[in-house]
């Protein structure tokens, strides 16, 4: 199975990581917009075992890619300086068949949020420019090993930054019930 290795630091905004991305010769390679929605369980045994299971819808904003739908099962985090789990990834040609099919199969939807993300290759990692409603701007750094991971930071000049352990679930989670709101759903406000 597939591991993934990351690092995800909170930024207050993209312009310097961008810059310092473009002086190291990065590839920029797209921008979408990606609904998440996570499933588990009526008891929670997906979250009780640490494990996590999501379908991704990503449009491109840029126009350049079909939209996608991807399945993801994501195992318990593993020992390490970076967050690191085992990771497998489906594609499906419905998102509307895939949640019925997982509802099937005794997994309900428990959280859904929109995510902007900008996507740039470097040194063999990808590094995602990600802004999540509520919760602001965060880097994330997933490469083949912690070390190619932390060399990515130190050309960013993001080693200062504390690694963000959390999932954006996690993190969404916390702050809808520190709000008080019963709604699931995260999404961007419209723009008129």
């Amino acid at each position: 199975m597939p591991v993934e290795i990351e690092a995800k630091l909170k930024v207050n905004d993209f312009e310097q990581v961008r810059e310092r991305l473009k002086s190291a010769g990065a590839t920029h390679i797209g921008n979408a917009i990606e609904t998440n929605v996570f499933f588990d369980t009526d008891d929670r045994s997906l979250l009780a075992a640490d494990q996590g299971l999501r379908l991704r819808h990503k449009r491109s904003t840029s126009g350049d890619e079909p939209e996608k739908f991807i399945i993801t099962f994501k195992g318990p985090r593993q020992q390490g300086k970076f967050k690191s789990r085992d990771e497998l990834e489906v594609g499906v040609l419905s998102g509307k068949d895939a949640v019925a099919l997982l509802d099937r199969l005794g997994y309900h939807e428990v959280l859904r949020f929109e995510k902007r993300r900008e996507t740039w290759k470097l040194e063999g990692c990808l590094v995602e420019l990600d802004e999540l409603p509520h919760l602001g701007c965060f880097v994330e750094i997933e490469g083949p090993k912690e070390e190619t991971i932390q060399k990515i930071r130190e050309l960013l000049h993001l080693s200062a930054r504390p690694i963000v352990s959390a999932s954006y679930a996690a993190l969404l989670m916390t702050y809808l019930q520190e709000q008080g709101k019963s709604s699931r759903t995260v999404a961007f406000p419209e723009r008129a």
